[in-house]
Formats: C-alpha cells, sequence, structure tokens
C-alpha cells in the first residue's frame, strides 16, 4: 500500500478508496465471466467452486490492502497474494473478449430479429478451453519457471581494447530481490550455475532486496561464496534505498542504508557509489565504473556519472555498471568518455513475456522501456547496452516466459 501511495504521491486513505474501486470493477468483470461460465451448462457445484476460488482470492486482496507492511513479515504472504490473483484473473481474460463478441453478435441479432439469441456452448468452451494454457504457464511460472535459470553469452567488441583484455570474461547477475526468496534450493541452483562459470570477474547491477537490508541477512552465507580472480562490483538499484518504506525517523532509514552497504562488505562485493575501480593486467587496464541509481520519475535519480568518473583517463575501456538502462540513452551515449559497454537491470523483462530466439522476443515492459532485455548497439557511436533480465523476481512470485539470467560478457578487440 505504502509503496503505490509513495509513487503517486497521495494518502493510503485515498489510495485504499482506489483499491475499493479496482475491486470493485473487479467483481463486476468476474460477475461478467460467471455468465459467460454458466454458458458451459455444468452442474451447481462447478459453478460454487468457481465462486469460492474467486472470493478467497479478494479476501486476500482485501488482507493486503488493510495491513501491508513492507518493514514487517507479512510481506511475505503479499507475492502469494498477488500470484493468486494473476493465476485466477488473467486467463479470464479470454472468456471475457470472446464473450463480448458474441454478445455483439447477440445485441446486432436482437435489433435484426427482434429476439435474443441464447450463448452458444461451444463459444465458451472455446473461451475457457484456451484460458488453460495462460492457467498453465502461470503455474509453470510460479513453482518452476522463478528457478529456471539459464546462461546467456554475450561477445562485446571493444575499439582499442588492451590485448591483455582480449577474452577477458564479465559474469553479471542482476536483481536479486532477496525478501522475495522462499526457497533455499531453489536459489542454491543459480548460485550453483555462477559457481561453475569460468570467468574473470562478477558483478552485480542493483537490486539485492525488495526494501530493507534485513532480507539479504538469511541469505549471506549462500551469495558470499561468489567470487573471482579480479574481484566482484556492485551498485545500488531503486530498491536498494528504502525509498518504499515508511520510516519512522530518517535516523531510522540512515542505519538501514549503513547495514545495506555492510551487507556487501559481508558478501565481499566492492560496492561502488558513483566510484570506479581499476582492473590491471601485465602492466595495462580497464575500468569498471559504477553509478548509483539513476531512473527517471518514479525512480530516484541519486547517480552521477561525472563524479564516477572521476580520475579517469577518458579515453582508456570502461564498462559501466548502471542499474536503470534509461540512463544509457539519457547521458552515456553521448558522453566524452570511453564507456564501449553498459551493463544493467532493473526491468525484469516484466518476468512475463516471449521470446524465441531469431523469431520473437516480447513483453509488455517494451512499452515503457524499448531496451528491456539482451544487447542493444548504438550505430553511431558504437557503445553498447546490454540489459540483464534479473537472477530474482518481485510482487508476482514466478517468471513466465523471461527466465532467470546470468550472463557472461566475453569482451573481445575490435
Amino acid at each position: 500500500m505504502i509503496i503505490f501511495a509513495d509513487h503517486l504521491k497521495c494518502s493510503e486513505k485515498k489510495m485504499k478508496f482506489i483499491f475499493l474501486i479496482i475491486l470493485l470493477i473487479f467483481f463486476a468483470f468476474d460477475l461478467y465471466a460467471f455468465q459467460i461460465f454458466k454458458a458451459l451448462k455444468l452442474s451447481k457445484a462447478f459453478e460454487n467452486v468457481y465462486w469460492i476460488f474467486n472470493i478467497i482470492g479478494y479476501l486476500l486482496i482485501i488482507y493486503s490492502v488493510m495491513f501491508y507492511d513492507p518493514q514487517g513479515h507479512k510481506t511475505k504472504i503479499l507475492p502469494f497474494i498477488i500470484g493468486y490473483t494473476i493465476l485466477l484473473g488473467v486467463p479470464k481474460l479470454i472468456p471475457i473478449l470472446l464473450g463480448t463478441a458474441e454478445d455483439l453478435f447477440r445485441i446486432g441479432n436482437r435489433f435484426i430479429s427482434g429476439e435474443w439469441s441464447s450463448r452458444r456452448r461451444f463459444i465458451a468452451l472455446i473461451g475457457w478451453g484456451a484460458a488453460a494454457v495462460p492457467f498453465i504457464g502461470i503455474l509453470h511460472g510460479i513453482f518452476l519457471g522463478r528457478s529456471q535459470y539459464r546462461v546467456l553469452n554475450n561477445s562485446v567488441a571493444i575499439k582499442n581494447l588492451p590485448d591483455e583484455f582480449n577474452g577477458f570474461k564479465i559474469l553479471q547477475i542482476s536483481d536479486i530481490h532477496s525478501g522475495s526468496f522462499v526457497n533455499f534450493k531453489e536459489v542454491e541452483i543459480g548460485i550453483n550455475m555462477i559457481l561453475d562459470q569460468d570467468v574473470d570477474a562478477i558483478v552485480f547491477t542493483g537490486d539485492l532486496v525488495n526494501n530493507v537490508y534485513s532480507e539479504m541477512t538469511p541469505w549471506i552465507d549462500l551469495f558470499k561464496k561468489i567470487n573471482a580472480p579480479y574481484g566482484v562490483f556492485s551498485i545500488l538499484g531503486n530498491h536498494d534505498y528504502g525509498d518504499y518504506v515508511k520510516w519512522d525517523s530518517a535516523e531510522d532509514k540512515n542505519k538501514n542504508m549503513e547495514n545495506l552497504f555492510e551487507t556487501h562488505k559481508k558478501l565481499g562485493w566492492k560496492l561502488l557509489r558513483n566510484e570506479n575501480f581499476k582492473i590491471s593486467k601485465n602492466g595495462r587496464s580497464i575500468d569498471i565504473v559504477g553509478v548509483e541509481n539513476w531512473g527517471n520519475p518514479p525512480f530516484p535519480k541519486y547517480g552521477n556519472l561525472d563524479m564516477a568518473l572521476k580520475g579517469l583517463d577518458l579515453k582508456t575501456p570502461k564498462i559501466l555498471l548502471s542499474h536503470d538502462p534509461s540512463h544509457f540513452d539519457a547521458e552515456v551515449i553521448n558522453h566524452e568518455s570511453n564507456i564501449p559497454l553498459t551493463l544493467s537491470g532493473h526491468t525484469h523483462g516484466m518476468q512475463f513475456g516471449i521470446e524465441i530466439p531469431g523469431w520473437i522476443k516480447w513483453s509488455p515492459v517494451k512499452f515503457k522501456y524499448p531496451k528491456w532485455a539482451g544487447s542493444y548497439i548504438d550505430e553511431e557511436t558504437k557503445k553498447s547496452l546490454y540489459v540483464n533480465r534479473g537472477f530474482g523476481y518481485l510482487a508476482f512470485p514466478g517468471r513466465v516466459g523471461i527466465w532467470p539470467e546470468i550472463t557472461i560478457h566475453n569482451l573481445r578487440k575490435s
């Protein structure tokens, strides 16, 4: 509740009223979907089951709105509520659309013949039968998709890359969102895949937690296994600042941030806060540059690229870590510094979409972020951006078609 209220700059009381209106709209859609469901001509028991599952969903939503506390432990139930709501709601869109088309036909027939025709059972069968596809897909995403980690390779051509770094491998993970994890063995699958990779350096591009530092505490021993010969480097994402929490005081928020910085140290990760680090090999070097979150509203803009580049030779190749991919088009492309590769995350690929290599790559998040997953190259400057699809998940406790990602960037001399 507070997350949405903070983003929209309105009171919790007003937000609760807005959610009530939304709930009534959902109920109206459910009533309409039920009329189409009745056209299946099933027994009364099936109709009762329909409403039992939906009423449970409404009660869970009401609970989340009335009692949500981002600093408390009740947040563990929120992803379950979101998942349950999506599981029940999204598949209904198919029979609703087909039912609407049929009702428009029935209205037309009413004007022509003067009689109302009844809803046809075969239309309802097609609609509810097709609804089984997203229903099964969402179930798979919740129970299996969120741990269906994959390793992707990205070859990056860099002009004037020192010979010593030709073939240098950087592994990237992003958006851990440790506050969402519930299953140790699921997460361990991803960690073991990281440990199996033969790489030179590792970078993490933000959003270690959902809201507060303590969400990472149970996972420190597992994640601190991550290491590489030339180090592990990390930055902050928009969720790491605790901006979506209603703190009792500014002091409490600052203390949370200090504890988060300490968490990065416990992990053995070098946190770059508008800072840089030089990686040297046989007397030659490349720069790892990390900015704090740089986003467009409602996301915070704490990043300062010029500060992060301070003291560096602008001609030396630089790998920039910047959580939000919006930063690339806004500042990086036209910056005078030699930044051939920017690594980002943030979008999660919306945790929902369709990707078939060489054929289709689509997610609704593309309407907010044109560069939302994978590699993008600016033809004029030849600077490239890579957007990692994320290691964890947020809100919806699963992934449908957009799987959690571990990326290996292979630097090569152009």
